[in-house]
Formats: structure tokens, sequence, C-alpha cells
């Protein structure tokens, strides 16, 4: 990741102006679950998984903006925040729909900003550098986390910490 691109990412990250004040309510942390009728919300925007499987990014009106259309495909589903980078709905164990972008496993993101997009932040998932000689990202949802790359001891030239 180039130094123009980190400073970007990390803009990105911490500016109120794109996330509003900094707070758990629209951050999904890696493991971290929401179960039928939970939400992460930001401003007029709900990103929920629903009670009928579908996982719906609405406006304030309950108008959708983005559907997974995986209504009626389960009865205890839930979207779960992988360690490889991919957002997964899950009936049973079962996947039931992905967003699909898979990276190493480290720590990651899915964030609803107020600009109503919903990413998914993390490392690079890839490069034309060697991944060893290529440092990473470390996310921690607690100030007194402490974590290295699996792929060396080196230390992330960018850190990212959310205290909830």
């Amino acid at each position: 990741m180039s130094p123009q691109l980190s400073v970007v990412v990390v803009g990105l990250l911490v500016s109120s102006a794109v996330f509003g004040f900094c707070s758990a309510r629209y951050i999904l942390y890696t493991d971290d679950i929401l179960v039928g009728g939970q939400s992460l919300t930001n401003g007029k925007f709900k990103f929920t998984m629903q009670r009928d499987c579908n996982l719906v990014l609405s406006d304030d009106s309950a108008s959708a903006i983005w559907e997974s259309e995986t209504n009626g495909q389960g009865t205890s589903c839930y979207v779960k925040m992988q360690s490889d980078g991919n957002l997964v709905i899950y009936d049973n164990h079962e996947a039931k729909w992905a967003s699909g972008n898979v990276g190493m496993e480290s720590s990651y993101v899915c964030i609803l900003q107020r600009d109503r997009q919903v990413v998914v932040y993390g490392p690079q998932l890839w490069s034309t550098a060697r991944a060893a000689d290529t440092p990473g990202v470390l996310i921690s949802a607690n100030s007194t986390d402490t974590a290295t790359r699996k792929e060396s001891n080196a230390t992330p030239d960018m850190a990212i910490v959310i205290n909830n």
C-alpha cells in the first residue's frame, strides 16, 4: 500500500465528516454478528439483518437502497464479519450469501458510513509486492489489544484503534 493510499484510508476511517462520531453503532468488527432484527445505524441509514434472512440497507423512510435478496432462505439467519474479510449471511452455519471479498486472515471492519455506503475495511487484499515485504493495517476494537502480522513480526505502518 502506498504511503498516499495509507493516508487516505486513515483519513477516511477517522474522519467525522464521513463516519460521524466514534461509536460502534455503525461498525461490525471481525467475528461480530448481527442476528435477525439487529442493525447497524448511522444517521438516517440502517443496515439490518431482517428476521426473514434478508440483509437490507435502508433510509429513514424504510425504503430499501440495497438488499442481499436472501429473504425466505432461512429461519435463524445472521450476518458475520469474518476474519478473512468476507461478510457472510448464514442460516444454521450454511452460507446463504457472501460479499466475496476474501483476503488474508486479519482484522476487518464493516462500516455503515454516513454517505450510505457499507464498506469492509482491512489490510490490503492484493499487491504486486511480496506480502512479507508490505506492512499491513492493524485494526483493533480496543486500545489494549495487541497484534502482529502473521507473515512477519514487522510492526504495521498504520494502526487504527477504535475504543468502544
